[in-house]
């Protein structure tokens, strides 16, 4: 593990290497899984706010789950917030492309100016999984065989973990700890990389 500040950092995120593979995978992170998108408590508020503005992005299924759960809830097993599913499949905001590509509702009424919030923020960190505890933050690799294809991309394209994250990484921690995480790897990979 490496430390900046308060957070451990797992030394998998500057190894490993990682590009997400959407004609391959179709999106699987989106559908795959028990429970929907982990969220953070300040990231609910903003969920019940923009649903109305969200809302013609989404599929009638995903509109449904979300008019009769709500705009999240709670894993039943550890109680954390999560994103609503479609009959315990997809996530409540994902929507399908012409190919069978899963994309983020969400980020679609982003893209298009609809809302001023792009997704959540464990959607557009992963495949980091942070984790936070009363006195340091984990960024930890969450390794998921439904990501094989952007492992192999990652790998062609020599795109390591923390690099292919930057955007997100800066959106949620800032400039600076990006240039020191990027220092960390550095200095990580001079030091332990082949």
């Amino acid at each position: 593990m490496i430390q900046i500040d308060d957070k451990l950092i797992s030394e998998d995120i500057f190894s490993e290497e990682f590009v997400c593979n959407l004609t391959k995978c179709k999106g699987a992170c989106c559908v795959e899984g028990d429970v929907g998108a982990p969220l953070d408590k300040s990231e609910l508020e903003i969920l019940d706010t923009i649903f109305d503005k969200v809302k013609p992005y989404l599929t009638p299924e995903g509109i449904k789950s979300i008019e009769e759960i709500g705009t999240w809830t709670t894993d039943p097993m550890d109680g954390m917030y999560v994103t609503p599913m479609v009959e315990n499949r997809e996530c409540a905001y994902v929507t399908f492309d012409e190919k069978g590509i899963t994309k983020c509702g969400i980020e679609k009424a982003y893209e298009d100016g609809a809302v001023d919030w792009q997704k959540p923020i464990s959607c557009h960190l992963y495949p980091i999984r942070v984790t936070e505890y009363s006195t340091f933050t984990a960024f930890n690799y969450h390794k998921w065989d439904v990501c094989n294809d952007a492992c192999t991309l990652g790998k062609e394209l020599h795109v390591p973990i923390y690099k292919f994250l930057k955007t997100p990484l800066i959106r949620k921690y800032g400039e600076e700890f990006y240039e020191v995480l990027s220092d960390a790897a550095e200095e990580w990979k001079k030091e332990y990389g082949s």
